[in-house]
Formats: structure tokens, sequence, C-alpha cells
């Protein structure tokens, strides 16, 4: 009876909203950017760090997960990734405000916030591969577009809490999107779960290391992370302060669109992915986005490079699960480890975009500049996928 009750479907379920989790983790502080910079006097390069604090967290993360995993289990460490997430948004609303240094309390929030974001990456994927059932790569990349939809509800539910509730008023927004792993935990300790392979199957992780494909693949993630984030995390910022459109205006129409468009990409590609090369698709993907960013900086009119940032989303809808999926079918013995180490790279990429624009935007003066720096890593990505170290589909 408990089996009736409980059961693979409510794992694949936990799994989506585990994807909205880190949504929620990685969006949401970005969404209050300006009020960061009002209300506790933080400049673009302190918002820039903050960023750089929680992708690099997740990074060291992945890095730990890569041995750390096997030993502790699944159910444990994502049970552990959201209970981290609860207690770092709740500190968001509240460390800012009970310390000496406003930056220090939200450093201190985005680092737990970070050390769960970078668990649920690294334990979800393979939990979905482990799920019984043939088709995996339309699991996966539905999987990947709930980042998306959660990404879009983190918009569109904190505009209207702002709204509702005044400016002012931000810090309890942290607080009560802290309900949604809170609750997600409780589902986790109840689902069923299996591991990926049984032990000893995988490939050892210095033999997966001498793998060239494995290298390629870890090179396009970090683009792949880059090209979606230095987007992403900057588009509320861009929309109210480089292009002069009111946060509301801005967040529906810059982030949220980021995030309609990425979700439709990722979706349409997981019931459609069998018929469309994955190869041809991130190729294409890429060429896409390069003109995104080209049409977000340039365009003489800011509804244009706001429709430019949300087709920025679309292009970048396939890089991501696309990796993934390829990775898989190249390096099938490549188990946990391969897993951890691909979230490692498209982290670091994570990491490593919105910096980039926060950086250059600070030394140049321009935000469109330190934008524009973005566009690096669509063309990186296109360049690898030229010649790719593994068979073509």
């Amino acid at each position: 009876m408990p089996e009736k009750k409980v059961n693979y479907r409510h794992t694949l379920a936990a799994c989506y909203i585990g994807y909205i989790v880190q949504a929620i983790v990685n969006n949401l502080p970005a969404l209050l950017f300006t009020a960061f910079s009002r209300d506790l006097g933080l400049n673009t390069v302190m918002l820039s760090s903050l960023i750089t604090i929680n992708f690099t967290v997740q990074l060291l993360t992945d890095a730990v997960s890569v041995k750390l995993l096997d030993k502790i289990g699944y159910r444990t460490a994502v049970v552990i990734s959201h209970l981290l997430c609860t207690v770092g948004l709740i500190l968001m609303g509240i460390l800012p405000f009970a310390v000496s240094s406003p930056f220090a309390g939200l450093a201190v929030a985005m680092t737990v916030n970070a050390v769960g974001g970078g668990l649920i990456e690294v334990i979800i994927s393979p939990i979905v591969e482990a799920i019984p059932g043939d088709e995996k790569a339309s699991a996966m990349s539905l999987l990947h577009s709930f980042y998306c939809w959660g990404h879009m509800a983190v918009v569109i539910i904190t505009t209207v809490m702002l709204l509702l509730a005044g400016a002012d008023n931000w810090r309890y927004i942290p607080i009560i999107w802290a309900i949604v792993p809170f609750v997600n935990m409780l589902l986790f300790m109840t689902v069923p779960l299996n591991t990926l392979c049984e032990e000893g199957c995988s490939m050892p992780l210095r033999e997966l290391l001498k793998s060239k494909a494995l290298w390629l693949f870890l090179m396009l993630m970090v683009c792949a992370g880059a090209a979606e984030q230095a987007m992403s995390q900057w588009t509320s910022y861009f929309a109210e302060t480089g292009l002069g459109v009111s946060k509301t205006m801005g967040d529906l129409l810059g982030p949220c669109g980021f995030a309609l468009f990425m979700g439709t990409a990722r979706a349409f590609f997981a019931t459609k992915g069998k018929k469309i090369s994955t190869h041809r698709a991130i190729t294409a993907s890429c060429v896409l986005c390069i003109a995104a960013y080209l049409g977000a900086v340039f365009s003489p009119l800011p509804i244009l490079s706001l429709i430019s940032c949300a087709v920025c989303g679309f292009s970048v809808g396939v890089l991501w699960p696309g990796t993934y999926s390829t990775a898989a079918k190249a390096c099938p013995l490549g188990g946990n480890a391969m897993f951890a180490l691909l979230a490692l790279a498209g982290d670091l990429g994570c990491s490593l975009g919105p910096s980039t624009v926060g950086i250059v935007s600070d030394i140049s003066g321009s935000f469109n500049m330190g934008l524009l720096c973005g566009i690096i890593f669509p063309i990186v990505m296109l360049i690898g996928m030229i010649k790719p170290a593994y068979h073509r589909e």
C-alpha cells in the first residue's frame, strides 16, 4: 500500500521542485540588486561579488561532491541541500540588518544557499537518471526546463510581492520563499530513490580525467553556464539602470522573458529531441546567442534590447542540458563523478560570466560594455562545436 501512495512519480516531482529551489537561490538575489544598492549601499563590484560567491561556493561544493556523494548517499545529500537552502533564504532576510556589514551578512546567506544549490545541482540529475524508465533524455531536458519555470515564478511572484508589500519590505520575500525548499525536503524524506549504478561499475576518476571528450564537455559546460548567467543575472539591473524602464516592466520583460524563452526551448527539446541532432541544436543556439547579446547592447530602442534579452534565454536553453545528455551518451560509465564534474564546470561558468560583466562594467564605466563582453562565451562554445572530440549523432 505505501508503494501505491509514494512512487517514482513523486520522486520525479520532487526532482522538478528541486530545480525550482535552485532557481530561487540563484535568481532571487538578482531581483533584489536595486534594493541592495539603495537600502544597503552596495555598489556594482559588491553586487557582482555576491554572484561570484554564490557560484564559486557552488563550484567548490561540486568539487567536494565528486567523492562525497557515494559516501553519504543520495537521500542524505538531497535532504541536506534543501535544508541549507531553507536556512540560507531565511538568513538573507535577516542577516543584512543584524550585523554591522550588510554585505557580509548577505555573503553569509549566499554562501549557505550556494552549498545547498551546489548539492542540488550535483544530486538531482543522477537521481532522475536512476529512475526506472526508457525516456532518460526527455526526462533530463524536462528537468532542466523546471529551472526556467522556477525562474519565471520567482520573477513574477517576487514582482507581485514587491508591488503589494512595497519595495522597502523586500527583506520578508526571501523568508517567504524559504517555504518551498522546506516542503520539498519533507517530500524527499519519503520518496523512493535508486542509485545510478552499483558500486564499482563506474569509471575510476583518474581514468575519467584522461578522456579528451570529457575535457571538451567541461569546456562546453563552462561556456554554457557563463553565456546563460551573464545575461540572466544582470538583466533586471540592465533594464532599470541601462535602459531606464521601471522595475516592474524591466523584470517582466527582461528576466521573466528570458526564463520563459529558455524554458520553452528546453521543453521543446524534451518532446522533439529524438528528431533533432543535439550537435546541430547546440551549434545553432550559439549563433543565436551571439546575435542576442549584440541585439541587447546595440538595439536603439529599450524594448528591442529587452526582446534580445528574452531571445538570449531561448538561445541558451539547449546548451546546458544538451551538453549533459551528450556527455551521458559519450561516457556511459562516467557515473556520479562525471555528473559532479559537469556541474562543477557549469558553476564555474555561472560564476565567470556574471563576474566578467560586473568587473568590466566597473572598469569601463559602461554597463553596455560589460554586457558585451559576455559574447565571448557563446563564441568559444561555437568554436568548440566545430570539431567535437566525440561521435556525432
